[in-house]
């Protein structure tokens, strides 16, 4: 049998556990949503489909006296890192955004909005990438092809009204899993692998199911960058097993010996991201994109917008 996303339903309302069972295929094809949160609260954040997230969270916590700057890798490397500022103003319209490309082979940064780059600011559905490696890594669920099973509470987006495993619920950005897988993988597992990934401010304060929603943690898009070069070189505190089952969920097109890995991250109306990384003619390029809604402005930031957004810059870079 294969498991293709919401072809299944739960006939009993009341189970909420995981069920361990594997699929007898990986190609889970389902369609593509973002951010939308299942808590019971009267704060609300629009997802990427229109859709409403509910945010338990009083306050979009930014700080901006947070600043960081470009980190090496855990392996170091003998040839210097360079940075370039490009103006990329003409791309970002009505919003106050950022771009930061990293180009494996020149070593190279190559930087829009400079200032903008190194502010920590909520990851929201960018941190499914983080909490999928911690999910694998502590023995939550099995592989990418575990199922877990739906207990019938009805979401306004129909493809999390059903059974899941970690490649649908990435890919269709299913909260609710991952709220779940959360809380199973517990406070403590969680700080302590967030602080030795050292992933941003590394603040779970904001609750365990919910720290990731415009909450306690925050991280800047260089340091989005560093944690994508990481993973892709397998210098994460984490086995190469969870590393390489992170890393094919997150693959997004492959085509023309040009494959694009990432995830996006939607914020209350006011929040966009897109990270990830193109392997293309035998380089890596990575890149974190960031858009917020510039005051009185009526655009509103989300991570459709700030994927399109990327996705333009790199076609016109000639890498997409």
């Amino acid at each position: 049998m294969t498991f293709t996303g919401c072809t299944k339903t739960n006939d009993n309302k009341d189970d909420k556990s995981l069920i361990v069972q594997e699929s007898n295929s990986n190609n889970t094809k389902v369609a593509s949503t973002d951010n939308v949160d299942t808590s019971k609260s009267d704060n609300t954040v629009i997802d990427e489909s229109g859709n409403t997230e509910i945010n338990n969270s009083d306050t979009n916590v930014i700080n901006d006296s947070e600043t960081t700057t470009p980190a090496p890798l855990t392996s170091g490397t003998s040839v210097k890192e360079t940075i370039v500022l490009e103006d990329l103003s003409e791309y970002f319209d009505n919003y106050d955004g950022c771009f930061v490309m990293f180009d494996k082979n020149k070593n190279q940064y190559t930087i829009y909005n400079e200032e903008k780059s190194k502010k920590r600011i909520s990851p929201c559905s960018t941190f499914k990438i983080m909490n999928s490696l911690i999910i694998l890594e502590t023995g939550v669920i099995e592989d990418e092809n575990t199922i877990i099973k739906w207990d019938g509470t009805e979401y306004p987006i129909e493809t999390w009204n059903c059974d899941q495993t970690l490649q649908s619920a990435i890919t269709n950005s299913v909260v609710w899993v991952y709220r779940l897988l959360a809380t199973k993988v517990g406070e403590k597992d969680m700080q302590e692998y967030l602080d030795l990934v050292d992933y941003g401010n590394n603040d779970i304060s904001g609750g365990i199911d919910k720290f990731w929603l415009q909450s306690s943690i925050t991280i800047s898009p260089l340091e989005q960058i560093t944690i994508l070069r990481r993973l892709y070189n397998e210098e994460l505190p984490f086995s190469k097993r969870s590393m390489d089952i992170v890393k094919k969920i997150i693959v997004l097109t492959d085509e023309n010996n040009i494959k694009l890995s990432g995830k996006t991250g939607s914020g209350k109306d006011n929040l966009g991201w897109f990270v990830g990384y193109i392997e293309n003619n035998d380089n890596v390029y990575y890149f974190a994109t960031n858009i917020e809604t510039k005051d009185n402005a009526t655009d509103k930031a989300d991570g459709p917008t700030a994927k399109q957004i990327s996705l333009n810059i790199l076609h016109d870079k000639e890498l997409y």
